[in-house]
């Protein structure tokens, strides 16, 4: 009732106002909005008009607006609701894979990428579950996109370049590396993984200009050291594949350069011995081998110099240099037991079973060493000792062949190469038996480089510990 009122009241004062102002306003105004419409209007009627059409004109701006915004608050509230959706999708996604539920992971991850197709983070986990599950070309693609989304992401291209090595196409992993040097040229990670690829594909010249790079960088003094014996090893690959290739005076430069760094690295003696070898210098070469066994007492070259000595016509002397190495070391079984292979390789039996017959069998190494003692018994006639040696040998041959192993990882070889197949360190090989595993250790270390599992050719790799 009150609110009739007050609107009668409103509307008899609105009159009251309208019929003054007429009065003091007599008379029409003609106003033309086009050619043929003319309209006769009061001051005081042009005057409201104006005035509501104002009033709506304010009413229509202020409505569009706050339309507007009811609408923008609406879309970024519903594109909030859809984030928190993806986000608790791709979170459940990552606890899937961290335990190991693949399959429940792979369909979260596809259920938050539903609804936000560009989600990088899904994006990458996504892929790095499909590089599980060796699906690299759905890794690949997943990755390339996140690429697209972000391409100064390093965590993507890291991803992408491993993605791309599975895959075995490792010219686009090399790209995608740099692609990461060229946005921070000192990274270490990808400095490392680019090196590991070029030695995977043995490119071996441009894993060493990597690895004077990594050695300018500010490294722990104990990721220094491994680094610089990666940096020796690569060295002496460089010059290896130089001297196959036809180069002996540049394959020189880099043994030389190998023995430099490292006075104890075996294979750089072995590959210069070779060049001289090549060069028909096969006294200077193993008159090398003999000064560098005198100064280490590596049993390897001792090998070494037996195929050469032999090759040589002179099996004297290879006689006398293990004579004079077990006078130097008369306590080291493992020279006693060298010399009398020798004996029994140059079918000298009475002085390899004098020799042999004095040693005690080792502990880890009894194979070997019973068939060549079941060989000489044979050959002396005595029958029951050599059926005795061949029951604790359990097999006979002739031709014994004693492996080598290396260090760092225990992985056996028949052959010698200056690297071992298995774990890719350098200069690891020491001869077998009589091994003092002490100071070594049979596990995977933090500087070992992973190789792929093919022969590897060799320096010298043919002669063996026969």
């Amino acid at each position: 009732m009150l609110r009739l009122l007050s609107t009668l009241f409103l509307v008899v004062v609105a009159s009251l106002v309208y019929g003054y102002i007429q009065e003091l306003n007599p008379g029409t105004i003609t106003v033309r909005l086009s050619p043929s419409g003319v309209y006769e209007l009061s001051p005081v009627s042009l005057m409201l008009i104006s005035m509501a059409t104002g009033a709506l004109i304010v009413i229509l701006t202020v409505g569009v607006r706050e339309t507007r915004h009811l609408i923008l608050t609406w879309r970024s509230s519903r594109l909030v609701r859809r984030k928190e959706k993806v986000d608790v999708l791709h979170r459940e996604g990552a606890h899937a894979f961290v335990s190991k539920r693949t399959g429940e992971a792979i369909g979260l991850f596809q259920r938050a990428l539903a609804l936000d197709p560009n989600h990088l983070d899904s994006l990458l986990w996504l892929g790095n579950l499909y590089r599980t599950e060796q699906n690299f070309s759905e890794a690949i693609r997943l990755h390339r996109k996140a690429r697209s989304i972000d391409e100064h992401n390093i965590e993507v291209l890291f991803a992408l370049a491993q993605d791309l090595e599975g895959a075995k196409r490792f010219e686009e992993a090399l790209q995608t590396l740099e692609e990461v040097l060229r946005f921070d040229s000192a990274n270490l990670t990808a400095l490392i993984r680019k090196r590991e690829l070029y030695i995977r594909l043995e490119q071996w010249p441009e894993a060493l200009e990597i690895q004077h790079r990594l050695l300018k960088s500010h490294l722990p003094e104990q990721d220094q050291r491994t680094e610089t014996e990666v940096l020796v090893g690569l060295t002496y690959e460089v010059g290896r594949q130089l001297l196959e290739r036809g180069h002996p005076e540049k394959a020189r430069r880099y043994f030389r350069s190998a023995m430099k760094r490292d006075k104890s690295f075996l294979p750089a003696y072995i590959g210069l011995s070779e060049i001289l070898i090549h060069e028909g210098k096969t006294k200077n070469a193993a008159d090398i081998l003999e000064k560098v066994h005198t100064r280490t007492g590596n049993i390897i070259l001792l090998h070494r110099l037996e195929e050469l000595y032999l090759e040589m016509g002179e099996p004297s002397e290879i006689i006398r240099v293990y004579q004079e190495a077990a006078q130097r070391h008369p306590q080291d079984p493992t020279l006693k037991f060298y010399l009398g292979k020798l004996y029994y390789r140059l079918e000298m039996v009475d002085e390899a079973f004098d020799v042999l017959s004095t040693l005690e069998a080792p502990q880890d190494q009894t194979s070997d060493f019973h068939k060549i003692m079941a060989n000489l018994f044979l050959r002396k006639r005595q029958m029951e000792a050599a059926v005795d040696e061949l029951k604790k040998a359990l097999g006979f041959r002739k031709r014994v062949v004693v492996p080598y192993v290396c260090t760092m990882c225990r992985q056996e070889s028949s052959d010698w190469s200056g690297r071992c197949r298995t774990c890719g360190r350098w200069n690891t090989y020491v001869a077998l038996p009589w091994v003092d595993a002490s100071g070594t250790d049979s596990h995977e270390t933090p500087g070992a480089i992973a190789v792929r599992a093919i022969p590897y050719q060799g320096i010298a790799s043919p002669f063996e510990t026969v």
